[in-house]
């Protein structure tokens, strides 16, 4: 596998942070709200695809653009993204809010996709199931809550945390309240185009989420045709990190059709 290439790149005015790796199908993976990084599943499906990680507008080093508003606009964005960067076929896979932004890229558009997977996306509102707040946990709390693994939720809390790392968590939380805040972590609007979404779909989810109840992964089943629903036990919000091994396993196998 080839070294992970760390550039910029200007879309619509945002000079936008890319991490990049692989060859082969582009595989765009967005990242939740605690912003991007290059975590070790990435390595792992770099040795089949070409994986584009980019930082959202507003997250990490990434610029704050004047237009965003709402997470349409960063799904106008990133259709603008892949036609900048002439990406097609694209695997596109996004966890919580990347989820949530590939939902309202894929009810814009599919043009440029191959097929998508859905970690735990935010997006939709399921009455009578309460979701976790995100924005009253602490620190501590948003370790604890997102990470089924008491070892791994230990490991992440033992580990030292810096000023510019600090900064940055705090720009993530602010450009996350600006698009989640109210409603929390929906879109009113969302479910009714799902429809729309009109390629293969695989939704993945950890049966112990505390943030977005797995039953969450049951609706968005029924509201995207054809799609599939993957769960993990003993498993939180985060299967890409808890689950690292079955995640990109399912990930190649849907790959594959």
């Amino acid at each position: 596998m080839s070294a992970v290439k760390d550039y910029f790149e200007t879309i619509e005015g945002c000079k936008t942070h890319i991490l990049r790796a692989g060859e082969g199908q582009p595989l765009l993976f967005l990242h939740g709200a605690n912003g991007g990084r290059w975590l070790p599943f990435l390595d792992d499906l770099a040795k089949d695809y070409d994986v584009i990680a980019p930082e959202h507008p507003g997250f990490g080093t990434s610029d704050t653009p004047d237009w965003l508003d709402n997470t349409g606009d960063l799904a106008h964005f990133y259709l603008e993204f892949m036609h900048q960067l002439g990406l097609d076929n694209v695997l596109l896979v996004g966890t919580s809010l990347g989820g949530w932004i590939s939902c309202e890229i894929g009810v814009r558009s599919t043009q440029a996709l191959d097929r998508m997977a859905l970690s735990a996306p935010a997006g939709i509102h399921v009455k009578g199931v309460q979701k976790g707040d995100m924005f009253l946990w602490n620190p501590e709390q948003m370790v604890r809550n997102l990470m089924y693994s008491k070892e791994l939720q230990d490991k992440m809390l033992a580990m030292p945390v810096s000023d510019d790392e600090r900064d940055m968590a705090l720009r993530n939380r602010f450009t996350t309240a600006k698009l989640a805040w109210s409603p929390r972590l929906y879109n009113p609007d969302l479910a009714k185009w799902l429809h729309r979404i009109r390629i293969p779909t695989m939704i993945l989810w950890g049966r112990q989420d505390k943030l977005i109840p797995a039953s969450y992964g049951e609706r968005f089943n029924e509201l995207i045709p054809g799609s599939v629903l993957k769960t993990f036990d003993e498993c939180g919000h985060l299967p890409h990190a808890e689950k690292s091994g079955e995640f990109t396993a399912a990930i190649r196998d849907f790959a594959k059709g």
